[in-house]
């Protein structure tokens, strides 16, 4: 039997994460993930998936200090970022920018001091070249004392973000963190079961997250939007894309045979903005029209909104340029990849799957 992209084949044993695609839950650590969003902060959860369990005070002041002082880029990779090529693309930048980081610190064994320092420079990866493109000043030290996605708007914007556009970035990033043996989370293991660095572990990830299909999802919702919003008819332009048999980008999930608990999540915080932006307001009512016309035409699919639907909403809310959409789901799913490292380290078995040959016999 051949089972083409390993589809359904189990491979690994994980404590990190558990996606009920069933019952629609995801889990981090023993967590629902619904309950982390209301509760916990990006630091806080990051430091469960990394550490196994939530800090207390002193721990969660101790990663926020880490966080803070690792997010100065060295001068050489500053120096690298001015020399790429303006026309390069910022998922490329960022798989350069961290391949250079492969020195004599990030050897084998994979530590989590290394997954901190990594995770701690990709808003600085990703502000300064922003920076270095728009001609624009960069001072490291202006926004020192914010959280990590503070950090990481004030990069962007060059300005202390509002709360709420926190608050809905910090919710999205929170559940990105982790989701599984996902493409790319199996190309860091695949490398770190080699027993190469962390580096060039991560390097991996990002060339896998880099592929449209994996992740590029948000792009796609919203050419949706924006089509929409130019014919004033969701009705109209979604039941022609499911009779011509295109795919509604945002709608149905390979996993989740429910509604995505991220997406329930992501809903939330939309509805907590609802009449500040014309964005969020077309989202509600797309979804609502969207399911509908689903449920109409394509009975017993159960088709539901996913994250990144909800994920380019909130997006296109906070003004995130869609170039910048994969960065920082990268910029979150940095933390999952690099707890997946650590744990494929700590009982390492090298992946080395069987292929079936199907080319010509040997000729005489």
């Amino acid at each position: 039997m051949i089972y083409h992209g390993l589809k359904g084949i189990t491979c690994i044993e994980t404590a990190i994460s558990h996606i009920d695609g069933q019952n629609g839950k995801l889990i981090y650590r023993g967590y629902d993930v619904k309950e982390l969003v209301q509760k916990q902060t990006f630091e806080e959860t990051a430091y469960l998936l990394w550490y196994g369990s939530l800090p207390n005070s002193q721990q969660l002041h101790q990663l926020s200090e880490q966080f803070k002082s690792n997010r100065k880029l060295p001068t050489y990779v500053k120096k690298m970022i001015h020399s790429l090529p303006v026309n390069m693309d910022m998922m490329s930048v960022i798989r350069t920018t961290i391949s250079s980081m492969g020195n004599n610190n990030m050897t084998w064994k994979p530590t989590i001091d290394q997954a901190i320092t990594l995770t701690a420079l990709m808003p600085s990866i990703i502000g300064y070249r922003k920076s270095v493109l728009e001609n624009k000043s960069f001072d490291e030290n202006a926004a020192k004392e914010l959280n990590h996605v503070e950090y990481y708007l004030f990069m962007l914007t060059g300005a202390v973000p509002p709360k709420v556009h926190v608050e809905a970035l910090e919710t999205y990033m929170l559940l990105t963190l982790e989701h599984g043996l996902n493409a790319s989370t199996f190309s860091a293991r695949v490398t770190a079961s080699t027993e190469s660095d962390m580096v060039s572990s991560l390097t991996s990830a990002i060339g896998t997250m880099k592929g449209p299909l994996h992740g590029g999802a948000p792009m796609g919702v919203i050419s949706l939007l924006d089509e929409i919003a130019a014919s004033q008819s969701a009705i109209k332009v979604i039941s022609e894309k499911v009779m011509n048999g295109e795919r509604l980008m945002g709608f149905g999930h390979r996993v989740y045979k429910t509604k995505d608990p991220r997406a329930i999540s992501l809903k939330k915080v939309l509805l907590q903005m609802l009449g500040e932006d014309q964005w969020l307001d077309l989202a509600i009512d797309i979804e609502e029209t969207a399911i509908s016309v689903l449920n109409k035409l394509k009975p017993g699919r159960s088709l539901y909104t996913n994250v990144e639907f909800y994920a380019a909403a909130i997006m296109k809310a906070i003004d995130m340029p869609p170039a910048l959409f994969t960065p920082t789901f990268t910029a979150s799913r940095v933390v999952g990849w690099t707890a997946h490292i650590l744990e494929q380290s700590e009982n390492n078995v090298l992946f080395r799957p069987q292929s079936r040959y199907t080319g010509e016999t040997i000729k005489q």
